[in-house]
């Protein structure tokens, strides 16, 4: 089930306090993207696209979704720790309330040359449009299910890199992707782009779990990257983005 947020002109699906599963403009607003030529630190990157969106005309919470890249995998609780600090600007926008956060998000960790601290890499937004197509992005997403417990308890095939292991933790992967995209009433076929997040050889089932799924309609963009938290090893989103640039 989606929620409206009408500060932003757009609607989420609801997930966890530090960011939602997926971001859809609302009619009349489209969806941009804003890729930085080089990440940029935390304090510095939210500046920057506070400046950039309300140069377009727009408030500070038509800020939808974000790409972030970190040093390394997080614990467990150093992960949460990094949540509560980057949460509190969103606040400060009125984008969070304390429980609920409408923004999307991926956050993953570049396995050479990362950055020397949490970056932006990318960032989106909603604007008037007077076009009627629909455009979304979808949150990160990695192998670990839903629910209570740590994250061992919840990863696919907890420390499993085996062949049949890797096959379901790419299908969970996707599966929960197409779970997001049926919340907008969106599949595959409506995507524009797709991101893969690991720094193993996912190519095995690439086939079958990805192209025949319909998952690479626009191509796959393959980040040499490792998920946010210790012992995840695959994370993917998806977009339909009909504007985007880098500045």
């Amino acid at each position: 089930m989606t929620s409206d947020f009408p500060a932003g002109n757009y609607r989420f699906i609801p997930a966890v306090f530090q960011y939602s599963s997926g971001a859809a403009a609302d009619a009349g607003f489209e969806v941009e993207r804003v890729r930085f030529d080089r990440p940029l630190p935390l304090a510095e990157g939210f500046a920057r696209i506070a400046r950039h969106i309300q140069a377009a005309g727009r408030p500070r919470t038509a800020f939808c979704a974000c790409e972030l890249r970190s040093p390394a995998a997080f614990s467990e609780d150093g992960f949460r720790a990094f949540n509560q600090h980057y949460v509190k600007t969103l606040a400060e926008w009125g984008l969070f309330d304390g429980t609920i956060n409408p923004v999307a998000r991926s956050n993953v960790c570049p396995e050479i040359d990362p950055p020397a601290e949490p970056s932006f890499y990318a960032f989106s937004f909603t604007r008037t449009t007077s076009s009627t197509t629909p455009s979304f992005v979808i949150a990160g997403s990695a192998e670990a299910r839903d629910g209570p417990g740590s994250y061992p308890e919840r990863i696919v095939r907890y420390r499993d890199l085996s062949p049949q292991a890797w096959k379901e933790k790419v299908r969970f992967t996707v599966e929960e992707m197409e779970r997001r995209l049926g919340e907008f009433g969106f599949e595959w076929s409506d995507t524009t782009a797709a991101q893969v997040y690991t720094v193993h050889d996912f190519h095995p089932v690439m086939t079958d779990e990805l192209v025949r799924r319909g998952a690479a309609r626009s191509g796959l963009t393959w980040h040499f990257a490792r998920p946010p938290v210790v012992d995840l090893e695959y994370e993917m989103d998806c977009r339909r983005v009909l504007r985007e640039i880098v500045i």
